[in-house]
């Protein structure tokens, strides 16, 4: 079987703000999403769709893409989203699901579900470059969002990104000479961004919100020294929690941390981002997070 791969993400600015056009800087995991795929010249029109999370099974089922029915599954409900995914690509492509011929297709998610590093970002773009397809249109049409993830999916790098007046990104080097000095903790949840969103979109937005946080994206990229990055993301963290009416992590958390906090992507789950202290893994494992990652480990 062939095989493509896509990098997970994490977001480091412009969380929710993002979906008004804020400037992103989103960087890529080691970690991604695998696809690896074969087509078999059977006239039967199925597709034999295996999903693996961390090389375990957990997903599989059989499509009649004639007529766009599941033959078999063993999760009804993730079934009807791949048919539903799958529908979209038939209709982007010029080449997929025209023949008769059946496709064997499988993925395997690299990095466990709950991290919220791109499961559907991945796939949009994992299926995008095997359809050669958009998957940025893949992605609108099956599940929205703001779309920075598939474009750091896409190019496999850090990118700067914005969704209006429309898309517009340009893949960047971001490799802070204080990255050995910054650690990810996992808030041991996986946050609901649709949520998070449609809490966001209840408040009213301005044009001075979004370029003032497209300012401090340029700023957080451009940053020279540990102080300097510390500072421009307390100031992105209180700015949203004041506009959000929501505590900070560092308020609901880790309240005597004697370092910056700073939430990536949907607050209240997935991971948070610091810098190094004194004994910082004791600290954070008495708080009760004790998934601690350093830069390297993660980031690609």
């Amino acid at each position: 079987m062939k095989r493509i791969f896509s990098p997970g993400k994490l977001m480091l600015t412009s969380e929710y703000v993002a979906v008004d056009g804020a400037l992103v800087l989103a960087v890529p995991t080691k970690l991604g999403q695998e696809f690896f795929f074969t087509e078999e010249s059977d006239e039967k029109s199925l597709i034999y769709w295996n999903a693996y999370h961390q090389d375990q099974l957990w997903l599989e089922n059989i499509i009649d893409y004639k007529n766009w029915k599941i033959i078999e599954t063993n999760d009804q409900k993730a079934s009807e989203f791949i048919l539903k995914v799958l529908k979209n690509v038939q209709e982007l492509s010029e080449t997929k699901f025209k023949k008769n011929v059946s496709y064997h297709l499988k993925t395997n998610l690299q990095f466990p579900s709950d991290f919220g590093l791109g499961s559907s970002s991945t796939l949009m773009s994992n299926l995008g470059e095997w359809a050669e397809i958009d998957p940025f249109v893949l992605n609108e049409i099956s599940l929205g969002g703001s779309g920075y993830d598939v474009a750091v999916a896409k190019e496999k790098s850090a990118v700067l990104y914005s969704r209006f007046p429309e898309r517009v990104y340009e893949k960047v080097t971001f490799d802070p000479s204080f990255k050995d000095e910054l650690i990810f903790i996992h808030l041991n949840q996986k946050q609901d961004t649709r949520e998070g969103i449609s809490h966001y979109k209840s408040k009213t937005t301005s044009t001075e919100l979004i370029n003032q946080y497209s300012e401090l994206t340029k700023l957080i990229v451009k940053s020279q020294n540990l102080e300097e990055f510390s500072q421009l993301m307390t100031i992105h963290e209180e700015k949203l929690s004041k506009f959000l009416g929501v505590p900070t992590v560092k308020e609901k958390y880790f309240q005597n941390c004697p370092v910056f906090v700073k939430s990536l992507g949907a607050w209240g789950g997935d991971f948070v981002l610091a810098s190094k202290f004194g004994d910082y893994e004791a600290y954070f494992k008495k708080q009760g997070f004790s998934k601690i990652f350093n830069w390297q480990d993660l980031i690609n």
